[in-house]
């Protein structure tokens, strides 16, 4: 048989192309699925990533290049923020501001858990000193919004300042994000006494319709007036939220909760788990990102606790310090650790409408700092 055509029918096969590296990422992508399935780690974005990623690094298939399916999902919807912003108003329209609007202070302690960010940002420049590490500001202000555990804002602001670290902050922010109730409990316990953990809040009062419509107009005058370059994040949100909250549109809110939402979701996970080719993730700039990350994610948790302690303080013991816990973005799981938290302290102690306003605040407070760090870098 002809040596040439067995070279080319050899040159077909995946076995002549395979490196180790792609090997590695195959198997990420792989552990990300089995954590999303047996774990359930945020599975709705683990999945689409983790099968990104193997699909991306299949030799010669060319999926994720510029004109394969990935890449063009890339180049549609992350590139150009719209997969972010849509799923900004899905988050939106499944939420309830009513917590934040019935007790505004805990806008303090949703600005306080994105402490994280900025500590961040400055630790990942002071990484540099690592030998094979070369983090630039706005590498380092991307790897800092890990510390708002918030995944759709991580990736839009990671897709405008620094794009080539794009699927290791996405899957450090989602990972950090799904490991909510292991590492924030913790924190919570070291940071706070028994007492304290024990304290039982006042029933929230009602919030009338009127006010939660007005609220989003309110929220995004805010931004206009003061930092406009988060407008397109906290617009999509609170667009979302309208939908929800002027009882007139059911299809739309519908819509948005779940078909939007959903297919957004799939092609998100998609186009990032593109990104997470061998040569692009395993490195030395993937290890001090993932590092990072955590640490901003701890600082930030602690930051909200003790912004929680100061208003326990100052109310003579009416604000139970665990809420401040929920000031990062992860809604409502957070919010759901809080309770869980409390309740190991006082049986009749619920928490998880009072750990919602900050919760919720804290959405606001990551698109805030991803803004303003768009408008400084951008």
């Amino acid at each position: 048989m002809d040596t040439s055509l067995l070279s080319k029918l050899w040159d077909m096969t995946g076995f002549a192309h395979f490196e180790l590296g792609s090997l590695v990422m195959i198997g990420v992508g792989g552990l990300l699925i089995y954590l999303a399935i047996a774990k359930k780690f945020e599975p709705l974005l683990l999945i689409p990533i983790g099968f990104g990623a193997i699909l991306s690094n299949i030799p010669v298939a060319g999926i994720s290049g510029p004109e394969g399916l990935l890449g063009q999902l890339y180049s549609v919807g992350v590139e150009t923020g719209v997969f972010p912003l849509l799923i900004f108003m899905g988050v939106g329209a499944h939420t309830d501001f009513s917590a934040l609007i019935a007790n505004p202070p805990t806008l303090l302690l949703g600005a306080a858990a994105q402490f994280g960010i900025f500590t961040t940002l400055i630790g990942a420049l002071a990484m540099n000193v690592i030998p094979g590490l070369e983090f630039s500001i706005t590498d380092a202000a991307a790897i800092g919004i890990i510390g708002g555990a918030d995944g759709p804002t991580a990736i839009f602001l990671a897709s405008r300042l620094s794009p080539d670290l794009l699927g290791a902050i996405a899957v450090a922010a989602y990972s950090y994000m799904a490991l909510v109730p292991i590492i924030q409990p913790p924190i919570m316990r070291a940071l706070t006494t028994e007492a304290e953990r024990s304290v039982v809040m006042q029933q929230l009062r009602a919030v009338s319709r009127l006010e939660r419509i007005l609220f989003p107009f309110t929220v995004l005058l805010l931004v206009v007036v003061l930092l406009p370059s988060a407008s397109p994040l906290i617009g999509m949100l609170v667009f979302g939220n309208l939908l929800k909250e002027s009882g007139v549109v059911d299809r739309l809110t519908k819509s948005t909760q779940n078909e939007i939402i959903n297919t957004v979701t799939i092609f998100l996970g998609l186009a990032v788990g593109s990104k997470l080719h061998a040569e692009e993730f395993l490195t030395a700039e993937t290890i001090g990102i993932l590092s990072i990350g955590l640490v901003a994610f701890a600082v930030g948790t602690a930051a909200g606790v003790l912004m929680g302690k100061a208003m326990h303080r100052l109310t003579s013991g009416k604000v139970n310090p665990l809420i401040g816990a929920a000031g990062v973005s992860a809604v409502p799981m957070a919010a759901r650790v809080v309770n869980k938290v409390g309740l190991e302290s006082n049986h009749h102690n619920h928490l998880l409408m009072h750990a919602m306003g900050p919760n919720v605040a804290g959405v606001i407070g990551s698109a805030v700092a991803a803004g303003f760090l768009l408008a400084v870098l951008g």
